[in-house]
């Protein structure tokens, strides 16, 4: 997900978009461990991609706060 289109979110959006890349990661995490998966460069992307969710979500609270 681009920088660009996490910033179209909304702050709740943001919140359960986070959520639900944790599950993936854990999924491809766990499937991984199990048996290698095809493309191990899928969990390096799903944890960049959380990143820059709280990237996002942290710089919005420190606005709100500011």
């Amino acid at each position: 997900m681009k920088y660009s289109e996490i910033k179209e979110l909304s702050t709740a959006e943001l919140v359960e978009r986070i959520e639900i890349e944790r599950k993936d990661l854990d999924k491809l995490e766990m499937n991984h461990i199990i048996s290698p998966i095809e493309n191990p460069l899928l969990i390096r992307k799903s944890r960049r991609t959380i990143a820059k969710m709280q990237t996002e979500l942290s710089a919005r609270k420190l606005k709100e706060n500011a």
